[in-house]
């Protein structure tokens, strides 16, 4: 019996009791579940912050474009460089050396959702056709067709937008009779021309739910001369 005793204690010394290799398991299962939450909250954050990267990517470039639409106005006499009419922000600019469009920024649903558009116009040759898009340009604004909406491109969701003008040392509204080149919302350019204002303020409120939502704003200063 002693011998018996003895052959067990041997035994026991030389492996794991049942009790002992479930511990073992239970622990190395929760040991492989942390693991596995904290690769997935790893996949996760990068997956975000992609998005995000993506997000701002993307926004960089509108507002380079945004930009870009502004530092190439040109004032012609025919049409204002910039007129904001409550719904579109209406610009002639240039394109290259002597080529001329008119652009529209505006926000109008699409799809159900809230989204900021720029639309430009064919390439312009005559006074007749910069009058024709510059009209258009406000109807894509206000009620587009078929033919405005082809001309069209979805920038970015947002749920509101603002403009401002600086003029004489302060930031005003677009509408008022002091920085409006004529009467907001007319299909047609006015004879009195007004220069452009000296900067402006975009001020955007992206939509939330997507990687880059929130207030954002943007200034723009009138290069000398332009």
């Amino acid at each position: 019996m002693a011998q018996s005793a003895s052959k067990t204690t041997r035994l026991s010394a030389l492996g794991f009791t049942l009790v002992e290799l479930l511990v073992a398991l239970f622990v190395m299962s929760m040991l492989a579940i942390m693991s596995w939450r904290g690769i997935d909250s790893m996949a996760r954050a990068q997956e975000i912050s992609r998005e995000r990267a993506d997000s701002v990517a993307t926004m960089q470039t509108v507002l380079a474009q945004w930009q870009t639409d502004l530092d190439q106005m040109l004032q012609t006499g025919q049409t204002s460089a910039v007129d904001y009419d409550g719904r579109v922000l209406r610009i002639t600019r240039r394109y290259g050396a002597t080529e001329l469009r008119v652009v529209g920024w505006s926000r109008r649903d699409v799809d159900g959702k809230s989204r900021w558009l720029r639309w430009q116009s064919e390439a312009l040759g005559s006074r007749e056709e910069l009058v024709a898009a510059w009209a258009q340009a406000a109807l894509w604004g206000q009620n587009p067709g078929a033919a405005e909406r082809k001309s069209e491109v979805i920038t970015a969701n947002i749920d509101d937008w603002q403009i401002f003008y600086f003029r004489a040392g302060s930031w005003t509204n677009p509408q008022s009779s002091a920085a409006s080149a004529g009467t907001p919302g007319s299909l047609t350019p006015t004879a009195a021309v007004t220069p452009p204002p000296e900067g402006m303020r975009l001020v955007l409120k992206l939509s939330s739910g997507q990687a880059l939502a929130g207030q954002l704003t943007r200034d723009w200063v009138r290069a000398n001369g332009a």
